[in-house]
């Protein structure tokens, strides 16, 4: 056999270093209530948001969407919820 040198501790502390994720999963009602720009701070912020959309999606989402799109976020309109993630998280939507 040859030598080989692996530092277990020092690949688990590069595997969480690269993979941590600030942030939180924030779910809430997509009605009108809400400031859209409660919505877009706490995506940049580097929430994920899982909304029931309570109207029309298109107009609820005006205020915010286009904003999320330009930094390299994400928006899903799945079964009434629109899920709205930052720049770095996609939404795989292979099994669809």
């Amino acid at each position: 056999m040859s030598d080989f040198d692996l530092d277990l501790r020092t690949v688990e502390e590069h595997i969480d270093e690269e993979f941590e994720l600030d942030g939180e999963i924030v779910l809430g009602v997509l009605d009108g209530t809400t400031p859209s720009s409660e919505w877009l701070e706490a995506v940049s912020t580097g929430n994920v948001l899982v909304l029931c959309v309570d109207g029309e999606v298109n107009e609820l989402a005006s205020g915010f969407a286009r904003d999320v799109k330009e930094s390299g976020g994400n928006l899903i309109h799945f079964r009434g919820f629109l899920v709205v993630t930052p720049p770095g998280i996609d939404v795989n939507t292979d099994r669809l």
